[in-house]
């Protein structure tokens, strides 16, 4: 089986989101196929990050920390932006496409095996596909440690049948309702999920109705929660106030000590972490970067005690060469303006990628891509983000869950932005360039799926001019 036949195949699963009323998450079917695999997730140590926003951050920082440590490292993300190797990483290099093609024939045969026999009800879903195809890759490659971005959820997530050494749980906000809840706090108790009884939870303070839920599991576990906010004392995991540090109160603090810079922020990372001091360099755009970089730094500390190579440098060292392209990703390609590439695809991401562009471009113009799937708040992105805008130009990803321009402008009806329609990306992007001249900036983003497109638009500009930019 070639490369592009298995990608190929994997789509023809439908999108990994997609589930009919008969074929619900269920994680006995993970396991069913994993045993068949001989378990491959019981072959390598794992760390397994779930949360809303910033779960892919933590997890692209806190893998370039473990390689820095000299700790051979999986890396297991979702989505991707460009092609589907992204997902599956090991010490920084993508799966190759033999590697992957050999893989999927590997598990999709067993796969059809068990259904033929009558073990599984349906053949697995593209998720639980990718899931076993990275666990086989990691067992086979014997990594040391592998960090694993939870998909969605956490509880019922294809990535939660692993015994994670440490799980981390990033900021949780309202996103994928139809599957997880419709308030913060269902959401959470979905996110909870990836905690195991006497395990380790390593987390930030946040709203509260999710602290609550994060804090009330830790004890009824008898867990150990590990407070990644700066300054803040080590509070028993039995005290009620050990999760009631508000965001507000850290990201003050934190301003306090950031300073901007043209390749990022600086800060000073205050506990005692392993002898000194950490001076961290990140070029992670935006203050609410600065919260995963935290819990990057907080759960390395954790899995210090089990290798010896983490120390303050190489933390410093990881968070310094990290690379998590579409996050506030800019790009400057001859003819072009400047571009800003953003994944916001929830209310919360567009919050902070509204404080990132008011803070890294106060006079600046800005000319909006914008396109988002129709699943999403998409109103409530548009009365957060278009405001800043002089323009917007609106249009849709080839994805068969993208809301159509006509959408996207009724949803942005109490916006008094100028907004124009696009039928596709590459003339999205023709437009915005016209409107903004030579002084303005682009800022694509909406979804990850508009974002990757437009990098795949661009890319031909690039080739025509310089090396390659998207990394």
């Amino acid at each position: 089986m070639s490369y592009e036949t298995a990608v190929s195949q994997m789509f023809a699963l439908g999108h990994e989101l997609a589930q009919t009323p008969s074929h619900k998450f269920d994680l006995k079917h993970m396991r069913v196929l994993l045993a068949e695999l001989q378990h491959p997730e019981r072959r390598f140590p794992a760390v397994l990050i779930a949360g809303t926003n910033g779960k892919g951050s933590t997890a692209a920082t806190l893998a370039s920390i473990l390689r820095a440590s000299g700790i051979k490292t999986g890396l297991y993300t979702s989505p991707h932006l460009l092609r589907i190797n992204e997902r599956i990483q090991v010490d920084g290099i993508e799966i190759g496409d033999d590697e992957f093609a050999g893989l999927h024939r590997k598990v999709d045969s067993v796969a059809e095996q068990l259904v033929a026999r009558g073990e599984l009800p349906w053949h697995p879903s593209f998720f639980e596909m990718m899931t076993a195809i990275a666990f086989e890759y990691f067992a086979q490659e014997r990594v040391e440690l592998a960090v694993l971005e939870v998909g969605m959820g956490g509880r019922l997530d294809a990535t939660n049948v692993v015994e994670p050494l440490v799980s981390v749980i990033t900021d949780i906000s309202l996103d994928h309702q139809k599957f997880l809840g419709d308030t913060v706090t269902e959401i959470a108790r979905e996110k909870v999920g990836i905690i195991r009884p006497g395990g380790v939870v390593v987390t930030l303070p946040q709203q509260p109705e999710a602290n609550d839920v994060i804090g009330n599991t830790v004890m009824e576990l008898g867990a150990r929660g590990v407070n990644a906010v700066p300054y803040v004392p080590p509070v028993s995991p039995g005290s009620g106030e050990y999760f009631q540090t508000t965001s507000k109160t850290f990201n003050a603090e934190i301003a306090e000590i950031a300073e901007k810079d043209r390749v990022g922020y600086f800060y000073r990372y205050p506990l005692d972490v392993m002898g000194r001091e950490i001076l961290v360099e990140t070029a992670l755009v935006g203050r609410h970067q600065l919260r995963n970089v935290a819990l990057a730094i907080a759960t390395a500390v954790e899995l210090s005690g089990r290798f010896s190579g983490i120390t303050a440098t190489t933390v410093e060292r990881g968070i310094r060469e990290t690379s998590w392209p579409g996050r506030f990703q800019q790009i400057a390609l001859p003819g072009w303006p400047e571009i800003v590439f953003d994944v916001a695809h929830n209310p919360a991401g567009a919050w902070a990628l509204r404080a990132a562009l008011s803070e890294r471009y106060p006079d600046r113009r800005l000319i909006f891509v914008f396109g988002a799937m129709r699943d999403k708040a998409i109103a409530e992105m548009t009365e957060i983000l278009f405001p800043l805008a002089e323009s917007v130009v609106v249009t849709q990803a080839e994805n068969p869950r993208s809301a159509s321009p006509e959408e996207i402008q009724e949803a942005a009806v109490r916006t008094s932005v100028d907004i124009a329609a696009a039928a596709d990306v590459e003339a999205a992007l023709a437009t915005a360039k016209t409107l903004a001249g030579a002084d303005a900036v682009i800022v694509v983003t909406g979804s990850i799926y508009l974002v990757g497109e437009a990098m795949r638009v661009l890319e031909a500009e690039r080739l025509r001019f310089q090396p390659a930019v998207f990394p």
